[in-house]
């Protein structure tokens, strides 16, 4: 993200013990973290990005939906990989399933105008220790006009960057963990190397409002 301004990113956490360690500030982006409680109302606005991680919750997601609309519609964005159960997403539901079997279960790249698989190994996302369909456990109602970045073996929407439901940026996974950080000596894995093309998109679109 060299010559790229820095990115400001709130993480919502449900007080899961290492969440912060897989949300590491470094020099693309530095994380604040929102915990929820029973006054949870953060102030969305100074930042560029609303993390939503697993493990959230969802009902205090609820709680908060006018301001995350209100921080899109300012043309910021959003990332949930997480099964969102309530309907705070503008534009997108998630849909819980585990009707399909497993081992059936590949993920194929559908629409990608933006490059964000780009480096990633799809494969790390098909299977975890040989088993395949880990990395989602249903799958989007895609709003009318998103990418379908990533579909199922049934065509099911399992990636969505939706640009179209308001005036930001919406990024959303079928449940599919994300992270942020490098281990020393390893090679990003496929979780890190699409959450940081994601950040990308988002520090270029930062700039081009700057300029």
């Amino acid at each position: 993200m060299s010559g790229l301004q820095m990115l400001n990113a709130l993480i919502i956490s449900n007080n899961i013990v290492g969440l912060t360690d897989y949300y590491v500030s470094n020099d693309r982006v530095c994380y604040t973290i929102a915990p929820v409680t029973k006054a949870f109302d953060p102030d969305l606005m100074p930042y560029d990005i609303l993390v939503v991680p697993n493990g959230s919750d969802h009902v205090a997601m609820l709680k908060i939906k006018d301001k995350v609309r209100a921080f899109l519609d300012a043309g910021k964005a959003v990332v949930c990989s997480d099964g969102w159960f309530t309907n705070w997403v503008p534009g997108n539901q998630w849909v819980m399933d585990n009707t399909k079997p497993t081992i059936e279960i590949r993920y194929f790249i559908n629409t990608d105008r933006h490059r964000l698989f780009e480096g990633v190994r799809l494969d790390e996302l098909t299977f975890s220790h040989g088993m395949s369909g880990w990395w989602s456990c249903g799958y989007i109602e895609a709003a009318d006009g998103a990418d379908v970045v990533v579909e199922d073996t049934w065509q099911r929407p399992i990636v969505v960057l939706d640009e179209v439901s308001t005036g930001g940026t919406i990024f959303l996974t079928a449940s599919g963990p994300m992270a942020d950080v490098t281990y020393s000596g390893e090679q990003d894995v496929a979780l890190v190397k699409l959450y940081r093309n994601f950040l990308q998109l988002v520090a270029q679109k930062k700039e081009s409002v700057a300029v």
